[in-house]
């Protein structure tokens, strides 16, 4: 089954929460949102490590979105949270399973990773937050904008 972790969960949950703009410190957080204050703070630091979030000292400080909703992608939630997504071990690069040499689907579970990783790329936290369940379509056939993970080729 392909599921999200709990922790993916709760952090898109206090990015939202985030959404409307603002400071807000890990305890209004946690208050906010039912979420223990000691993951909250362990989550706002993964993401404020990742860029999702940044923080703001003092008596008046708290956390707040560093880029706007629509700036922020599920795929870069999940990876904040959870690392890079990948379907199987070969779909992070080579190097990682012991039976790639002579593996005859790994380079179609890479595709079906990269797809997944595009699609979840192309939704926004806006769309996440959304209540009218309308997502947008993203268009697999373009190329995978620079930085993104390609499959490997293998030889």
């Amino acid at each position: 089954m392909l599921r999200i972790s709990r922790l993916t969960d709760y952090a898109t949950v206090i990015l939202a929460n985030l959404g409307g703009g603002g400071l807000a410190s890990a305890a209004d957080i946690a208050e906010r949102t039912r979420i223990g204050l000691p993951t909250v703070s362990k989550l706002l630091k993964e993401m404020q490590h990742a860029g999702l979030v940044r923080s703001v000292r003092g008596a008046q400080g708290g956390y707040q979105l560093a880029r706007p909703p629509s700036g922020i992608s599920a795929a870069e939630i999940i990876d904040a949270v959870e690392g890079p997504f990948a379907l199987t071990e070969c779909a992070n690069g080579s190097g990682n399973c012991d039976i790639e040499t002579t593996c005859e689907v790994g380079h179609s579970w890479q595709r079906v990773s990269l797809a997944l990783r595009r699609a979840l790329s192309g939704i926004c936290l806006n769309d996440l937050i959304r209540h009218d369940g309308e997502f947008p379509t993203p268009d697999l056939r373009k190329p995978a904008p620079r930085g993104e993970w390609r499959p490997l080729v293998r030889g």
